[in-house]
C-alpha cells in the first residue's frame, strides 16, 4: 500500500474545545494535503454522528464509545494507507489514550493535536450558541461549563488558535504532517 499510494497512513487525533477551531483547521488542513495529492480523509461529527454513531447521545459512556468507535474507524483508514484528520472534542483523557494504544497495538502512527483555545474565547466564538445554551441550563452535561475537558499533557502538536491566525495554524499543522516522512 506505501507503494501502490506513495504515502504511508497515519491518524492526526484534532482534540480541543467546542468552537476551538478543530474542524476549521482540519478542513483547511484536507484541502492542502488533498491538493497535493495526498491521500487524506477528514473524520467529524458531521459525518459520524449522523451515520456510524447516530445511536449514541452525549453521556460518558456514549462519549466513551464514540471515540472508541472512532478510534477504530481511524485506525483502518491509516492501515489502509489514507491521512485520517479526526475531529473531536474527545474531551477525557482516557479515552484518547484508549486510541493511542489501538493504534500502537496495530503499528500504525498516531499524533495527538490539541487545538487549544482558553474557554473565554471559545464562548465568545461560540458559532452554533451552545455555551449559551449550557450556561442557560438548556444543555446538560456540556464539556467545559458541566462536564470536564481533560486537556492534553504531552500532545505531539500544540495549536493555540487564541494565539495565531486560521492561516497560521493551517501552516503549524502542515508543516508538522510532512516532518513525520509519510509521503513517498
Amino acid at each position: 500500500r506505501i507503494k501502490n499510494m506513495g504515502q504511508k497512513g497515519a491518524t492526526f487525533w484534532f482534540t480541543g474545545l467546542s468552537a476551538s477551531g478543530k474542524s476549521t483547521i482540519a478542513v483547511a488542513v484536507e484541502q492542502v494535503l488533498l491538493s497535493r495529492g495526498h491521500h487524506v480523509y477528514r473524520l467529524d461529527g458531521d459525518n459520524i454522528r449522523t451515520g456510524l454513531n447516530k445511536n449514541l447521545g452525549f453521556s460518558a459512556e456514549d462519549r466513551t464509545e464514540n471515540i472508541r468507535r472512532i478510534g477504530e474507524v481511524s485506525r483502518l483508514f491509516a492501515e489502509a494507507g489514507v491521512l485520517s484528520i479526526a475531529s473531536f472534542i474527545s474531551p477525557y483523557t482516557e479515552d484518547r489514550d484508549a486510541v493511542r494504544a489501538l493504534h500502537a497495538e496495530n503499528n500504525v502512527p498516531f499524533f495527538e493535536c490539541y487545538i487549544d483555545v482558553s474557554l473565554e474565547v471559545a464562548e465568545e466564538r461560540d458559532p452554533k450558541g451552545l455555551y449559551k445554551k449550557a450556561r442557560a441550563g438548556e444543555i446538560k452535561g456540556f464539556t467545559g461549563i458541566d462536564d470536564p475537558y481533560e486537556e492534553p499533557t504531552t500532545p505531539e502538536l500544540h495549536i493555540k488558535t487564541h494565539v495565531d491566525d486560521l492561516e497560521t495554524c493551517v501552516a503549524k499543522v502542515v508543516e508538522f504532517i510532512d516532518a513525520q516522512n509519510l509521503f513517498g
